[in-house]
């Protein structure tokens, strides 16, 4: 070689302006070009630099200072995309040498590979891990399973193939899948362990007296574990729910019965042994449980089996003679007739006010709560300092709204909702003036009382009578008679006058909550009409089941 150098060029040098390459083979109609798209080299001339060897645009070349570096150099030149090669192909090369002066390359050798660019290197060839270097160095017949499928991993990983593509689609849904559930709230299970723990029964109950090993089981009063079910918790569920099993269903159809009619076909329904009041109708007990065993325990079905009955669907008027003969309604000659859950009332004055939000699922929600409910039983953290949502959590169902058992919600409590602090059956039902007092003052029916107003206003009509009519329909579900018109009417004309006088007070009312009054409406109006609602929603056959 000339200058005893790299290139043939009189100094040493050479000059490669561009390379061509393409795929023939008798399975193909015509050669498919190799575009490339990138290229690096051990070392580049100043102002020729191997890139441009790729350079749509053109340049000069790659060159190498032939004159000083006489070693061997390399470059690798990465196509634009992945290429499959048939097994018949011939695969040609081109190198372009436009310079004059014979600067071409004086020697050359080519290869390919179908690494990833991230894995093909220039010096010291793919990075291959320790542990794959001793599986290469392996005969493939004594190869694992195990290795193989390593092997195989890392071929997919690094190889321009199909299943390359194919497997990061797959690692992108992954990710995708996992991201979504890192955001979902997680909570405590119980989990059987692989050998349970001895047990043992303890003479005269103490602990340190062990007397017979024991396993888990049923009362021997009762029917034994399915067969072939096992002695765990999954044994036990199955013989909860086994169609031989007499209690469960019966138990579970009582309580849904409770549900609709305000008492269980069996009155005591958190007691359904020996010291519980039998049955009113044991018959239909017996039906509806068996009939909701063979529907596949379908709460669905079950209800709509109740809510279609003609026991259900009769007037809830009483007279003289049935509160004589049945003040209780034991024997259903009348339709149920009791106040509403707390949480249905809640949802129902948001509902008719057309503030309740209907999304489904998500975590807790802050509605409303007086100040300092939670400082009073908590001194540390996040548990004190309770802040209500500013959006649309004030305005979800309740059975949403976060729950601390030691300072559960005023108003919850007032109608008679548990504390949580132990499992309730039953709830009471009472009866008290704070209840009406929390109806006409709580934040959230004060708020839900002037959304309906707005209702009342833009969607009631021209006349207060139409407007009173339309709030108390949403209410009530039926038409006011001329008794509850009047009386309405009179009341929101008492207000009007009294709004019209003091315009700071009707401005104060409209204020309550987060929610933005219609600031098209006449202020002292909307005061009155919110008043109006706020009546309708503590009527006493709003919060009453009949």
């Amino acid at each position: 070689m000339p200058a005893q150098s790299v290139g043939r060029a009189f100094n040493g040098n050479f000059i490669l302006s561009g390379i061509e390459a393409e795929i023939s083979a008798p399975s193909l109609a015509k050669p498919e070009v190799i575009k490339f798209s990138k290229a690096e080299a051990s070392y580049s001339q100043k102002g020729y630099e191997v890139g441009l060897v790729v350079d749509a645009k053109g340049g000069n070349g790659w060159a190498v200072d032939g004159p000083t570096r006489k070693e061997p150099l390399k470059a690798m030149f990465l196509a634009d995309r992945a290429v499959s090669v048939p097994a018949d192909a011939t695969l040609t090369v081109r190198l372009l040498h436009k310079a004059s002066g014979q600067h071409s390359i004086g020697r050359i050798r080519l290869s390919a590979t179908s690494l990833a660019p991230g894995l093909a290197k220039l010096e010291g060839g793919p990075q291959v891990p320790e542990s794959l270097k001793k599986i290469f160095a392996t005969e493939p017949s004594k190869r694992t399973p195990a290795q193989r499928t390593e092997l195989t991993k890392f071929f997919r990983a690094n190889a321009e193939s199909p299943a390359k593509s194919a497997d990061a689609a797959v690692a992108a849904a992954k990710k995708t899948l996992d991201d979504f559930e890192m955001k979902l709230p997680t909570t405590m299970v119980m989990k059987e362990i692989a050998t349970p723990r001895d047990a043992f029964v303890l003479v005269r109950g103490e602990y340190d007296k062990k007397g017979d090993k024991v396993g888990a089981g049923v009362p021997a009063v009762l029917p034994p574990l399915p067969v072939g079910a096992p002695t765990n918790r999954l044994g036990l569920a199955q013989w909860l729910v086994a169609p031989e099993n007499p209690l469960t269903s019966r138990v579970w159809v009582n309580r849904t019965w409770e549900k609709f009619f305000g008492y269980g076909l069996v009155k005591t329904t958190e007691n359904f042994g020996s010291q519980a009041e039998p049955p009113s109708h044991p018959e239909l007990l017996d039906w509806l449980a068996t009939e909701f065993v063979r529907l596949g325990w379908d709460m669905k079905a079950l209800q709509k089996t109740i809510v279609l009955s003609a026991a259900y669907r009769q007037s809830s008027k009483v007279t003289p003679e049935l509160v004589a003969h049945d003040p209780e309604n034991r024997l259903l000659a009348r339709g149920p007739r009791f106040r509403l859950p707390a949480e249905l009332i809640r949802d129902q004055a948001l509902s008719a006010s057309g503030l309740l939000v209907e999304k489904l699922g998500g975590p807790s929600v802050r509605p409303y709560m007086p100040e300092g409910v939670w400082d009073e039983t908590s001194r540390y953290g996040d548990l004190r300092g309770y802040k209500h949502d500013a959006a649309e959590g004030l305005y979800r169902r309740t059975l949403y709204t976060i729950w601390k058992r030691t300072a559960a919600p005023p108003t919850m409590l007032l109608f008679d909702s548990p504390t949580r602090e132990i499992c309730t059956v039953k709830r009471s039902r009472t009866n008290t003036p704070l209840q009406a007092l929390a109806l006409l003052n709580e934040v959230t029916y004060v708020e839900a009382a002037r959304a309906l107003a707005q209702r009342m206003l833009t969607d009631g009509g021209e006349t207060p009578a139409a407007r009173i009519t339309h709030g108390f329909r949403r209410v009530t579900g039926r038409t006011p008679d001329k008794a509850d018109l009047a009386i309405l009417t009179a009341g929101l004309e008492k207000r009007l006058a009294k709004y019209r006088a003091d315009a700071d007070a009707a401005k104060s009312l409209l204020a309550q909550g987060q929610s933005k009054p219609d600031a098209n409406l006449d202020v002292a109006e909307l005061a009155a009409y919110t008043v109006t609602a706020n009546v309708l929603l503590n009527l006493d056959e709003v919060i009453t089941r009949e």
